[in-house]
């Protein structure tokens, strides 16, 4: 567990891969309701969620919502073990809905492979929402291109963005990876509202938190325009 800011707290999950070792960065944040979590990972890795939750002192128990940025396997093929472990509600963007719920085959899952399992999301969102948190309002934006319906949040008054995948930071901050971007030209465009954000650290879900500022924000977006 790494805590960003106060009441934000990333839950860093690692697999083992032919490659080395992967980590993917789902984020909790703290409302006086109990706990947003941001992206549950896969199902083999929800023991590793529950002990970094555990290790910001709470549990499955304590979460109120999962917010769902996409619904890409590596950030939601866990949704439905973690149901089953809480009664919290599920939120999505509404172009991510169908994918999650079962009525649409997940974009980037090859058609002979089997999808993960299906679960209903409560909450249909549109992007320009607001969650009260302990680090003051989280903002939802829409930030197409990785993803149809890929919410992005940011805490104005603590200066985080959670980016999802529309950034990464594996290497120090850098653009969505095309090769996983069916749109570059849109999710270009995402990451160039981003840049207008006040932010002083980054939460990317492949690479984890990163100390950057709205000018590295601007840097990558001109470096996509290139």
């Amino acid at each position: 567990m790494a805590q960003v800011v106060d009441s934000v707290h990333v839950l860093p999950l690692e697999i083992e891969g032919e490659d080395g070792v992967r980590r993917f960065n789902p984020t909790a944040v703290e409302t006086d309701d109990g706990i947003v979590l941001l992206d549950v990972g896969f199902p083999h890795t929800v023991d590793q969620l529950e002990a970094g939750l555990d290790a910001a002192g709470y549990g499955f128990e304590d979460v109120a919502l999962i917010l769902m940025t996409h619904h890409d396997g590596d950030h939601a093929s866990g949704l439905a073990p973690v149901g089953e472990r809480t009664d919290a509600l599920v939120a999505a963007h509404a172009e991510e809905v169908p994918y999650l719920d079962g009525r649409a085959f997940p974009v980037k899952t090859p058609d002979d492979q089997e999808r993960y399992e299906p679960v209903p999301v409560d909450l249909e969102l549109v992007g320009g929402e607001a969650v009260r948190t302990a680090a003051g309002p989280m903002e939802l934006i829409h930030v197409p291109g990785h993803s149809p319906g890929m919410l992005a949040a940011y805490l104005p008054e603590a200066k985080v963005l959670i980016a999802a995948d529309a950034m990464v930071s594996e290497d120090g901050l850098a653009g969505p990876k095309p090769h996983y971007t069916p749109d570059m030209e849109t999710a270009t465009e995402s990451v160039g509202r981003l840049a207008d954000l006040d932010v002083e650290h980054v939460v990317c879900y492949h690479g984890g938190p990163i100390e950057a500022t709205s000018e590295d924000v601007a840097g990558i977006y001109d470096s996509l325009q290139s």
